[in-house]
């Protein structure tokens, strides 16, 4: 599937980070590129940087994502591209002094990173589905979502994270599936230790520090690196249900 001109994607998270990274490689390639995200500063400044556009969206909230796509099929280039990004990663154990996991909090990052993800996936492949097919393969549009290395080697305070990010995995294949029909693919790319907003606020000897652990190459991810595998997926027809690691061949420790 040629990325052109002629198309639209949704990228949440988009406003920073992995998300930000992907917005300016679609828009690079002609894509008119929407922008879900909570940050409605640093979403906006974004998607004018790019010629795009920008919804504040609780990808937790089916309405608000429902609204999100209305808005996007308004505006009316076909939908060819979900890219999944939104997320947050809260560190609690699974009891820390005596006490339990905040269930509450449990429950947060699940709706966002597990639960956002299927219903920015389930909506936008429905608004993909009304769009005619731009191959002869009878391709529609692709969904990636991002997982992490998390859902297979989760740390000592990531048993909410790593269980919403194995959601995100689990999901894959079964969603790849049942979109089969309609021409919808669907992929997860699940990053190792990326150079995001997260990790830019730690002092420079710890980040060094992390990216030592990486075999190879010995450095953190660039969002950028992340952005050309999204990119070479989406246009890779025959990449399809699969999770691909993208890691530098880390597996991670305990803590």
């Amino acid at each position: 599937m040629k990325l052109n001109n002629d198309m639209a994607a949704v990228v949440t998270g988009g406003a920073s980070g992995l998300g930000a990274a992907v917005v300016e490689a679609l828009a690079e390639a002609g894509v008119e590129v929407t922008i879900f995200d909570m940050n409605a500063e640093a979403g906006t400044a974004k998607a004018k940087a790019v010629g795009g556009h920008f919804q504040q969206i609780d990808v937790s909230d089916p309405a608000a994502v429902a609204e999100g796509f209305a808005a996007v099929e308004a505006r009316g280039k076909a939908l060819r591209v979900v890219q999944n990004c939104a997320g947050i990663g809260p560190a609690a154990k699974t009891v820390s002094r005596g006490e339990p996991h905040d269930p509450a909090l449990f429950a947060k990052v699940i709706g966002v990173n597990l639960i956002g993800s299927f219903n920015c996936s389930s909506y936008g492949a429905a608004l993909m589905a009304k769009a005619d097919p731009v191959n002869d393969d009878g391709a529609r549009g692709v969904i990636i979502s991002t997982a992490s290395v998390a859902a297979y080697e989760g740390q000592i305070g990531q048993v909410a994270y790593a269980a919403s990010k194995g959601g995100v995995v689990g999901m894959t294949l079964p969603m790849a599936r049942d979109l089969s029909q309609l021409g919808i693919r669907v992929c997860t790319i699940a990053p190792g230790l990326f150079l995001t907003p997260l990790l830019q606020g730690l002092p420079q000897d710890v980040q060094d520090s992390l990216g030592q652990q990486v075999p190879f190459p010995s450095r953190l991810g660039q969002p950028a690196e992340y952005a050309a595998l999204s990119k070479h997926i989406a246009e890779n027809d025959m990449l399809n249900g699969e999770v691909i690691r993208l890691d530098g061949a880390i597996r991670m420790a305990p803590r």
